[in-house]
């Protein structure tokens, strides 16, 4: 077991930007991980999602199974993943992602039955919304801390009917008894602009400063730029 970090805090809400920019590069390049804090998703929207995805993973596999993945969506069952490509046993978890709202073609979202499960797809639908506007206004952030002006990367394009995706996790935590090595997540680097995490205080995820930064949140968000 690695030393635990005490990591930065970064406040979306500052109307200082050049300093909370400064701050992020510094973050990013001393630690790597940061805390983000006031990112405008609500506590209370946040255990909704939480508490919804608690209920999808609680159905019957058959249920589940209705939503498998199919292209960029759904859901992936237990071991069906392996993030490590080395590792002959898949991961521990199992998961559901929900991809962009805002019309892109080659994405369709699968949801649960109402009648299974009627708050879903609103919860997810508005979780989704807020994480998009975070998104936005730190990667004007993330411009900056890069020294470029802080609408260049909506200049180029990048926030144009972006591909975000939001990815519940379940991971059982269950011990077995075998030879093999098995994880909840094995090791791997995220991809993609950023990546925002959520957790419900549940300790157990580790990472690694390589040469993306990452930062780890407990009711506030962290992220992956890459400085």
């Amino acid at each position: 077991m690695g030393e635990t970090l005490k990591l930065p805090l970064i406040d979306l809400s500052s109307s200082d930007g050049i300093s909370t920019s400064k701050s992020i590069r510094q973050a990013c390049v001393e630690s790597g991980f940061f805390y983000l804090i006031n990112h405008g998703v609500e506590d209370e929207l946040i255990k909704r999602v939480f508490d919804e995805s608690k209920k999808f993973f609680s159905l019957p596999v058959e249920e589940k199974m209705k939503l498998e993945r199919k292209g960029l969506t759904g859901y992936t069952p237990m071991y069906s993943e392996t993030l490590d490509p080395t590792l002959k046993t898949g991961d521990l978890k199992e998961s559901i992602y929900i991809g962009p709202l805002n019309g892109v073609d080659h994405v369709q979202n699968q949801w649960p039955s109402e009648e299974v499960l009627p708050s879903w797809r609103s919860t997810m639908e508005s979780y989704y919304g807020k994480l998009i506007s975070t998104v936005k206004r730190l990667i004007t952030l993330i411009a900056s801390a890069l020294n470029l002006d802080e609408n260049f990367f909506e200049d180029v394009g990048a926030l144009h009917n972006p591909m975000g995706f939001v990815r519940l996790l379940h991971y059982p935590g269950e011990q077995i008894a075998s030879n093999k090595e098995i994880y909840g997540a094995s090791a791997h680097s995220d991809y993609g602009m950023v990546t925002l995490l959520v957790t419900d205080g549940v300790r157990g995820l580790q990472a690694r400063l390589i040469q993306i930064n990452i930062a780890i949140i407990n009711k506030s968000f962290g992220i992956i730029p890459q400085l």
